[in-house]
Order: C-alpha cells, then sequence, then structure tokens
C-alpha cells in the first residue's frame, strides 16, 4: 500500500497494540477492520437499556495496569479498582476471594493460610519482574534466573496438582476459578501457572475496569496510530494478502480460519495443516444487567 510500511489486518486490541507498536517504532501503519467499530473484544456498547454501557467481551482487566507495553506507552485511560480484587461463589450462600493484601486474603483461607503466603509471597515481591519475563521477549538465560525458577517449579504443573496441596474449600474454589481462564482442562500441564500468574497480578497491580468502558483502551491504542501519521478504515474485508501488494509486511489479528483464507497461496504448509485441524473452542456467555442502583453487601 502507497505511503503505508505496514498493514494491520484486525482492529482488535492485539491488532491496535501490534500498530501502536509500529507506529511509535517510526512507521506509518494501516489498520483495517471488517466491523464497523474498532475494538473487538473491548468493545463497549449499549445492550439494555439507553444509557446503560456494558462491555461486549471483556470487562475486568488483570494484565491492564500490570502490561509492560501498557505501562510503556502510557495508556490514557482511568482504573477503577474494587475493594475486593476477586470473588469466587462456593455454593453454599458463602464466598471466597483475593484481597490486594496477601494477609487479608490468608486469612481468609483458615489452614492454608501459611500456605498461600509462603507461595505467594516472595512471588508478589517482585511481581514486576515475574511479568516481564512471562509478557516481554524470551531471553535465554532469563533477565532473573532465581524469580523464574520459583516461578516455573511450581507454574510448570497442571492446576489440579497445584490447587490439590491446599486443602480449603476457599483457597480451592478462588484458584480453581483463577486457572480456568487458561480456558482449558485443570489437568493440563502450565495451567497451575495461569492461576499464579492471575494471583500475582491481583495482588500487585489489582484487576480493575476501565472508567468508561473497555472500548477506551481501543480508542487509546487507536489514538496512538492516528496521531502518528496511520489510518484505520472500518467496514472494510480483507479477501486476500494481494489486496496489499506484495511488498507490503501484513500481521493479521484475526482468527485462524480467516487468516488461513486470507493467506490463500502464501501460506506456508505447516500452516495449511495446522489450520485444516484447528476447531473452536466452547462457547461462553455473560449476563448484562441494568441496576437501579449499585449493589452493597460484604463477603462472608
Amino acid at each position: 500500500m502507497f505511503g503505508y510500511e505496514f498493514v494491520v489486518v484486525g482492529a482488535g486490541p492485539n491488532g491496535l497494540a501490534a500498530a501502536a507498536h509500529l507506529t511509535r517504532s517510526g512507521n506509518r501503519v494501516l489498520v483495517v477492520e471488517q466491523a464497523e467499530a474498532i475494538g473487538g473484544g473491548t468493545r463497549t456498547e449499549q445492550l439494555t437499556r439507553p444509557g446503560f454501557l456494558h462491555d461486549v467481551c471483556s470487562a475486568i482487566h488483570p494484565l491492564g495496569v500490570a502490561s509492560p507495553f501498557f505501562r510503556d506507552i502510557g495508556l490514557d485511560v482511568e482504573w477503577i479498582h474494587p475493594d475486593i480484587v476477586v470473588s469466587h461463589p462456593l455454593g453454599d450462600g458463602r464466598a471466597s476471594g483475593i484481597f490486594r493484601s496477601i494477609d487479608e486474603t490468608a486469612a481468609c483461607f483458615g489452614s492454608d493460610a501459611d500456605r498461600y503466603r509462603r507461595i505467594l509471597g516472595p512471588l508478589v515481591e517482585r511481581a514486576d519482574e515475574v511479568i516481564d519475563g512471562l509478557l516481554g521477549p524470551l531471553q535465554v538465560p532469563p533477565r532473573n534466573p532465581v524469580v523464574m525458577a520459583r516461578l516455573a517449579g511450581r507454574g510448570i504443573t497442571s492446576a489440579t496438582r497445584f490447587i490439590g496441596r491446599f486443602e480449603s474449600d476457599e483457597a480451592r474454589a478462588v484458584l480453581s476459578g483463577l486457572a480456568a481462564h487458561a480456558i482449558a482442562p485443570l489437568g493440563a500441564p502450565l495451567t497451575g501457572g495461569v492461576a499464579l500468574l492471575f494471583a500475582i497480578t491481583a495482588h500487585a497491580h489489582g484487576w480493575p475496569m476501565v472508567k468508561g468502558g473497555s472500548q477506551r483502551i481501543a480508542d487509546a491504542l487507536a489514538s496512538v496510530v492516528i496521531e502518528g501519521g496511520g489510518s484505520i478504515e472500518t467496514g472494510r474485508r480483507v479477501e486476500k494478502l494481494d489486496d496489499f501488494g506484495m511488498n507490503t509486511p501484513v500481521l493479521l489479528d484475526v482468527a485462524p480460519r480467516a487468516a488461513f483464507e486470507i493467506s490463500g497461496d502464501r501460506a506456508t504448509r505447516s500452516y495449511r495443516r495446522r489450520s485444516a485441524g484447528w476447531k473452536s473452542g466452547p462457547g461462553v456467555f455473560k449476563v448484562d444487567w441494568a441496576l437501579s442502583g449499585p449493589i452493597h453487601g460484604p463477603m462472608n
């Protein structure tokens, strides 16, 4: 495409983040989105009654404030932190959860209090190093080998095995809920690490929401691209990579099947083979409420 060094197809948070990074590196970037609005999983719309804004997909952002990339670019959004970072129902009218304080959280876990402090305490103290090591560029050896070794020793296992070290319903329920974010069977390897990562972010940075809705994240990233001389086109469906010529690098932030179709003959043989066996995961749902007032009530 004349005048652009890169093209990004898909204006979800990942595509916009890639475009923002490229823009800040001195490139003019064109972002193309099939939908009429940018945002993807960070869209905010009126879904119930007029004047009520709802996040269509993502609403709470465990890696929002903690994101090294967001910190680096100074993402222009206002984060709202709840008093209780995470809550989880136990099925008998009680609930458990995570507070910013490790001690306050551990006090809710009964016989598991000391075990929870012993596992989480050292990792939370070095939280930014842990998060940078996991989310940043892969480095061998890691910049903080002792910290990463401590995390790997516990996180490489399955969530089932990791959570099995705890005895109380309160701790097991909360950690199971965190591990479920892996979107994989709890018996799968590394799912214990997902539970650890989300617990670390809960204590170190919180799980905030964005004032005004998650759309503000997409809008803030888009502003970086626009202010850097790039462009964003919505309502445009990309059929094939050849739409952008042969010499322009194109980044695809789309589903695997769409990437396969767009790539056409340019797709490698291995990618063709893997795409042929790709299947969508199970569906999820959420409930959007239009409330007449705020929700009150302590966690028992």
